[in-house]
């Protein structure tokens, strides 16, 4: 564990690193929260989203532990690029323990990043109780963790940086927009009825892990969507998939490095 312990405490160096750029991106979260949800709660009146601040409140932090825990994923294809592995692999550390340190570090600092966040749909939507405040962190984790190894994953298997950066968009247009970060699902469902939008946005919207972040977080705090286990089944299964395969990426990138 101390090599584990040692790989976070570095990435989190070089992440605080950039704490004024850090700062710009949470207002800027905090921004769109504040502004285009605000205007959009005024101009939206119907049975299905009462108040969209209060819909997007739960949604906007988790799209910032995402965009977050992704993060990790440029540093690890600068690493590729500039053969810094070499130098990593001159340490005393194993090659699985830089692996899960890698993905432990990337999850943690989605965490720290997202709290403010957090707190602010604690502040405006009500404290969820201790038990529920557990259930809520624990799936946050599970997002981090599963999101910091997609991204390690990527950037370990591209050399290539205007590569990453095309994956990296692609996967947040997938994710964040088949999602019901933004929109509830019933209307997703209406627009599928009427021809508006296909079904397979419909079905990766409802199984999409942010989906499930979004609507376990709004079930304590909103009463809507009902809580169900498949939520927290969702999101195990996300985490489990990915920190394997993001585990085994980055070591097999490792073994390339001679």
């Amino acid at each position: 564990m101390k090599a584990i312990i040692y790989i976070i405490e570095r990435d989190f160096k070089r992440f605080f690193r950039y704490r004024w750029w850090l700062v710009g991106l949470i207002s800027m979260n905090l921004a769109d929260l504040f502004i285009m949800a605000l205007v959009y709660t005024k101009m939206v009146r119907s049975e299905i989203l009462a108040s969209y601040f209060r819909f997007f409140s739960p949604g906007i932090t988790i799209t910032a532990l995402f965009a977050a825990a992704f993060m990790i994923g440029r540093e690890v294809n600068w690493e590729v690029r500039r053969d810094y592995a070499s130098y990593l692999l001159s340490l005393p550390i194993k090659r699985w323990e830089l692996a899960f340190g890698r993905v432990l570090s990337g999850g943690l600092r989605g965490m720290v990043y997202m709290a403010p966040l957090l707190l602010t749909t604690f502040v405006f939507l009500g404290s969820p109780t201790i038990f529920q405040l557990f259930i809520i962190l624990s799936a946050l984790f599970l997002i981090a963790i599963g999101t910091s190894s997609l991204s390690i994953s990527i950037a370990a298997s591209i050399t290539s940086f205007e590569k990453f950066v095309t994956a990296r968009g692609v996967v947040y247009y997938l994710l964040f927009f088949c999602s019901t970060v933004f929109y509830p699902i019933n209307l997703m469902e209406q627009l599928k009825e009427q021809g508006v939008l296909p079904p397979f946005m419909v079905d990766l919207a409802r199984n999409n892990p942010l989906s499930c972040g979004a609507d376990l977080i709004r079930s304590f705090l909103l009463n809507s969507p009902e809580f169900t286990p498949y939520l927290i089944i969702n999101l195990v299964a996300y985490a489990f998939i990915f920190v394997v395969l993001g585990a085994l990426t980055y070591v097999k990138m490792l073994q390339r490095t001679r």
